[in-house]
């Protein structure tokens, strides 16, 4: 009896931002490794999130939102890091917001070369108020490429992810296993706390505060009772301090608060945090910058 081939592969999860990348890259894996906000622009990194199943082993790599509008260092790195993903993986899930089509699409659809290897991904379809425009608009979407499926999802609702794998794993190469059953991303667990902390910053201020901020850690105690992690927000201006910190530092209270809970979750273990701010002119502006805070 011949025996059944493993399949293993990268999969990158591409689109322009806000569709829904990171939250599709979480619920596929099942627990969080890429941070989530209403705000464009959360996820700056390449990072990548592992789900085993019992033939196959999917490697999401979960890229920033392809930039159109802004040409700042930050931006280019990002969409550098998105180009460069998409020629390095076995598969490209393109990620496209159900009944939203903008040049942003059109733009990134233009960097997809291989439709064996590309699925269109339809996110958000609970959300559309009117389930009858999904027809002609995804008509519209695959009359321009030739995908090698196309599947609407709902992440949130979990509606229709087991079929999505299933369609990705046709693509995959067959090989052995890259990383351990266990293994759920392979970013150390401190990048993943910094980027919770993040989170938080853009959920509670992403408003006020421009997105001249990140996120480091600077101490990192860990016992068998617990974690001591001392984290420094970077920020552009002095004037964002005040707006980070809120009235009688309700800001930052709440942010280390919630992050803490979530760092905490992640260890399950105790975790004690201290939240510092410093001002660094000009960072996200600056390769070099980008470069020493350890963006890609």
């Amino acid at each position: 009896m011949t025996e059944i081939a493993h399949r293993c592969g990268f999969i990158a999860v591409v689109g322009r931002p806000n569709v829904g990348k990171s939250t599709l890259t979480n619920a596929l894996i099942g627990t969080k490794i890429s941070i989530v906000s209403r705000k464009a622009q959360t996820t700056r990194h390449r990072i990548q999130g592992v789900l085993t199943r019992d033939r196959e082993q999917f490697v999401f790599v979960d890229t920033p939102g392809f930039q159109t509008r802004h040409g700042g260092a930050m931006n280019k790195m990002m969409n550098r890091v998105v180009t460069q993903t998409l020629a390095d993986v076995d598969v490209v899930l393109f990620v496209v917001e159900a009944g939203k089509w903008s040049p942003g699409d059109s733009k990134l659809l233009g960097l997809l070369h291989d439709p064996k290897k590309t699925i269109l991904v339809i996110s958000k379809i609970d959300q559309l108020k009117n389930r009858d425009e999904l027809y002609p608009f995804v008509a519209q979407i695959a009359s321009q490429f030739d995908f090698a499926a196309v599947v609407p999802v709902s992440s949130t609702k979990r509606h229709q992810l087991d079929q999505l794998l299933d369609e990705v794993a046709k693509l995959l190469p067959e090989n052995e296993p890259f990383f351990d059953a266990d293994t759920l991303t392979d970013r150390p667990v401190r990048f993943i706390a910094a980027e919770l902390i993040r989170e938080k910053i853009f959920r509670l201020v992403g408003d006020e505060l421009p997105y001249g901020s990140t996120v480091v850690i600077e101490q990192w105690d860990e016992t068998e009772k617990g974690v001591s992690i001392a984290a420094c927000v970077i920020v552009e201006r002095e004037t964002h301090r005040p707006i980070l910190l809120g009235v009688g530092g309700s800001h930052m209270k709440r942010i280390a608060t919630e992050a803490r809970q979530d760092i905490a979750k992640l260890l399950d273990k105790p975790v004690h945090l201290e939240i510092y701010i410093k001002v660094r002119k000009g960072w996200a502006e600056k390769e070099s910058s980008l470069r020493d805070l350890g963006y890609e």
